[in-house]
């Protein structure tokens, strides 16, 4: 069983470019249904929801190109409207290739009649390892969410979670790797409250139960937004992780993170942006950190086609390592 800290939202950016850990895999992130919308949005004059925990550094991290790697080829392919497939292709030289075929069956819209049938997604790769969630409306309040991992024939990850969302709370309850023989579990509690109309304070609690070991790690959360710029910091036992969002213009995003990690005992700051060109239907998305990083990624809609061109290039200065990919999106 993995770590306390392995389900804990801490610090510690996973995937940075030059990393030997696996690309991750769409599965890992909660669907962007899940998540509810910006807060400063709500003009009703009460205080809003807070969203998800897992959401927190989202608007930030989502400014940052993501790791790109050797030939990635991905067809995507909508059979109805309520369900698609996916297949990618990786071809690499540094780390082992692999085809991943991906399957979603999800309501069409928030209006559908049958908007609380649960969300199902399921992934697999050539190596036989599975990744699958389900997403249920329990409630309209109240959503539960079920993951299962694979690597090759053993289970490595079971979890369950359990989501509230008062007017302006929320709270939720995962329960990770539970197994009766061996005595051990993971138990992991959000809160998030609304304070007022831009902040939310919170916090996450993990408990870790096993044999030979028991513990928990207490994290503080807190965010500030306002319409063009959003402030998150997560402190607590295992480190820290403040995050800064800005929007500049309609072109325009930055965003600096800064981790410290308690356990490895290093600490990252990165500054990152993305860049809109609408008339050239293209997007570019670049970053730089504190341990001599420096990497961008280019998207490049092929209208009238129904294709995407991504191209990235990452420099490792410190380590004099050079890191190129090239995907292509049909569908």
């Amino acid at each position: 069983m993995g770590s306390v800290l392995a389900l804990s939202s801490g610090p510690g950016h996973q995937n940075w470019p030059f990393s030997t850990d696996p690309p991750p895999s769409r599965w890992n992130s909660h669907p962007a249904h899940w998540d509810s919308p910006p807060r400063w949005e709500r003009r009703d004059g009460r205080l809003p929801n807070p969203g998800s925990f897992h959401s927190l550094h989202r608007s930030c991290k989502d400014v940052f190109p993501q790791q790109i790697e050797g030939v990635k080829m991905i067809l995507n392919k909508t059979l109805s409207s309520f369900f698609k497939v996916s297949h990618m292709l990786h071809l690499s030289a540094v780390s082992p290739s692999y085809y991943r075929f991906h399957v979603e069956h999800l309501q069409s819209d928030d209006d559908s009649k049958d908007k609380d049938a649960p969300a199902l997604i399921g992934e697999m790769d050539s190596s036989g390892s599975l990744n699958a969630h389900a997403l249920l409306h329990v409630t309209e309040r109240v959503r539960a969410r079920t993951v299962f991992q694979t690597q090759q024939s053993q289970f490595v990850t079971w979890q369950f979670e359990t989501e509230f969302r008062g007017n302006d709370f929320t709270a939720a309850v995962t329960v990770a790797n539970p197994d009766v023989l061996r005595e051990s579990v993971i138990l992991v509690a959000h809160f998030l409250q609304s304070v007022s109309s831009g902040l939310v304070l919170g916090g996450e609690l993990v408990y870790h139960r096993g044999r030979s070991e028991e513990g928990g790690i207490l994290t503080l959360a807190g965010q500030y937004s306002r319409p063009n710029w959003v402030a998150t910091l997560n402190a607590g036992k295992g480190g820290a992780h403040a995050s800064y969002y800005h929007r500049a213009n309609k072109q325009i995003q930055v965003g600096v993170e800064f981790e410290a990690s308690t356990r490895t005992q290093e600490t990252t700051t990165s500054f990152g942006y993305q860049m809109e060109l609408p008339e050239a239907n293209m997007v570019f998305r670049g970053m730089i950190n504190s341990r001599c990083i420096i990497g961008g990624v280019l998207e490049k809609r092929l209208t009238p086609l129904p294709a995407t061109l991504m191209m990235g290039a990452f420099v490792n200065h410190r380590g004099d390592k050079l890191q190129v990919g090239l995907g292509v999106t049909v569908g």
